[in-house]
Parts: C-alpha cells; sequence; structure tokens
C-alpha cells in the first residue's frame, strides 16, 4: 500500500505525539492538532487521506467537526475515537458519515488495520469516479 497522510485530531498532546511516531515507523504521514478549529482549518488548506477525530475537543463536539469536515470534502475518510464507555457519540458519528469508530484505549495494530481501510475505501471511490 502507498504511504498515506493522516491528520490526528485529539487534545491529549502527549497521544497525538505517541501515535503519530508509531504511525510513521509504519509509512503514515501524520500532523496532529489539539482542537476542532485548527482541525477544520488544516482540512480547509491541506489535502489528507484519512481523519482520526477524538469526540472530546476543547471548543467543539466531535460531531460537530466530523459535520463540517464533510461539508468541506465529503469524500474524506474520518474515523472517530471515543474515551467514553456509551458508544452513543460513535454511532451519531457513523450516521453523520464517519467511516468508522474506535474506542480509547485503542490497540494500535486494530487502529492501523481501520486506517488501512479507510485509506483502501477512498481509493476506490476515486478510481471509479
Amino acid at each position: 500500500m502507498e504511504p498515506f497522510s493522516l491528520l490526528i485530531v485529539d487534545d491529549e498532546q502527549e497521544f497525538v505525539i505517541t501515535l503519530g511516531k508509531r504511525l510513521q515507523k509504519r509509512g503514515v504521514l501524520c500532523a496532529g492538532v489539539f482542537s476542532g478549529a485548527e482541525a477544520l482549518a488544516r482540512v480547509t488548506n491541506q489535502e489528507f487521506d484519512v481523519v482520526l477525530l477524538d469526540m472530546r475537543l476543547p471548543d467543539m463536539d466531535g460531531n460537530q467537526v466530523l459535520r463540517e469536515i464533510k461539508q468541506i470534502r465529503p469524500d474524506l475518510p474520518v474515523i472517530i475515537l471515543s474515551g467514553h464507555a456509551s458508544t452513543t457519540a460513535g454511532r451519531e458519528g457513523l450516521r453523520n458519515g464517519a467511516h468508522d469508530y474506535l474506542m480509547k484505549p485503542v490497540d494500535f495494530e486494530s487502529l492501523f488495520e481501520k486506517l488501512q481501510s479507510a485509506m483502501e475505501k477512498a481509493t476506490l471511490a476515486a478510481v471509479n469516479e
């Protein structure tokens, strides 16, 4: 699989840095932001292949960010991360167009597989256009 670019959106800076380093070792080009507003600015001004989006951000609800990302780039796969025991936010995210969702703490291999799946789906959609 070709390398792909990922935007990690999470208010836990250590999580973003650690995950980014691990994914870069697998050939993923990572950028990290820590708020919904930063995420929307990056998606507007830069091309990413996949977004990994936390549901709890300091400035915006994750589903609000998801809806706005889908207005900017409807084809951009977004995978939701939720640290809450409830799956309500994840289900709402799927209704709002998320590719998938994972619960924190997340297993790295499962996360990597979901990222690859999202990238493959996006690649197939682009080829079929």
